[in-house]
């Protein structure tokens, strides 16, 4: 018991002084501040200690009792008594739960986030009605907008990618990602019905009977990379990729998207999915989360096609 209480104490120093350095400068005469310190001290030495004790009880104390009659691949089970404590704590976890949910803090209670979301989902319906026939131009406009503030600190102001922290938006695609998505297949959700590409060892060359060699890989990228262009990567793709995305790499409803060219379907559902590629993963701008209604999704999808065709 002694070392119990020993090494307690040196665990729980050593885990207050880690703690007390991240926050110990933003403490100061705060009563608040000290009184949650102190509780977490507390909260730190009791588990600590109780963890502790039970470690070494289960290494040390030896079973004891009559066992019932029936087992389970040879592992018996003692018929101990239900512990005191184990079982005032369960059912006050219980009462306590209850009286949360329904009189503490009950479900039906004034919510500031509730109300909040309900007055946001109010206007996005307004906003849906009032913008219902935009016209091309405010929707490239509105595009701009909702760039600038949602899309611009990642793929940068002239959507350019900053230097490969995010995908370069003023081209369809780059070699990387082409080579990677062929390495390692794309993720579920673009086309709409879940369907996903697979990596390079099911990607089958019809003319060969083979998977996609490096060689082909190499010329299939640079084909799809270079405006699709160049007799041998048009082979290639003739034979892996033309099944699922079209022979002139438009793409298939409902089977594989469009590479060659943005359209506001293939947008729209990176936004509702987010999307993981080379340099990683895109977060989901889904509209019943309130970040994009489906006007500005349609927005900005607007926005990116006309940043593509004005880089050709």
């Amino acid at each position: 018991m002694k070392n119990i209480v020993i090494v307690t104490i040196l665990i729980s120093l050593a885990l207050l002084g880690i703690i007390f350095s991240y926050v110990g400068n933003i403490i100061g005469d705060d009563m608040v501040n000290i009184l949650s310190m102190l509780a977490a001290i507390i909260i730190l030495v009791i588990t600590v200690g109780v963890g502790l004790k039970y470690v070494n009880q289960m290494k040390n104390d030896k079973a004891s009792g009559q066992l019932a009659d029936e087992n389970w691949d040879g592992i018996g089970e003692f018929k101990n008594e239900l512990p005191i404590g184990w079982a005032v704590s369960f059912l006050t976890t219980i009462v306590w739960a209850i009286w949360y949910w329904f009189s503490g803090y009950p479900l039906w209670a004034y919510s500031q986030i509730g109300e909040y979301n309900e007055e946001v989902k109010t206007y996005n319906k307004k906003f849906e009605e009032k913008h219902a026939n935009i016209s091309d131009d405010e929707l490239n406009n509105m595009g701009q907008s909702v760039f600038l503030v949602n899309c611009a600190p990642c793929h940068g102001v002239s959507a350019d990618g900053m230097d490969s922290k995010a995908a370069n938006l003023t081209k369809r695609l780059d070699s990387i990602s082409v080579k990677h998505v062929i390495m390692n297949g794309s993720n579920d959700g673009l086309v709409g019905e879940g369907i996903a590409m697979p990596d390079r060892n099911g990607l089958i060359n019809i003319n060969t009977g083979n998977s996609i060699s490096d060689a082909e890989i190499s010329l299939v990228v640079d084909y799809i990379t270079n405006g699709f262009v160049g007799s041998q990567g048009a082979e290639v793709f003739a034979g892996v990729c033309s099944a699922c995305h079209g022979t002139d790499g438009t793409g298939i409803p409902m089977v594989a998207p469009n590479i060659k060219n943005f359209t506001v379907d293939l947008i729209t559902a990176v936004l509702q999915y987010g999307k993981t590629g080379a340099i990683g993963k895109m977060p989901s701008f889904k509209t019943e989360d309130m970040r994009l209604t489906a006007t500005q999704q349609k927005a900005v999808a607007t926005y990116i096609i006309k940043l593509q065709e004005g880089s050709k």
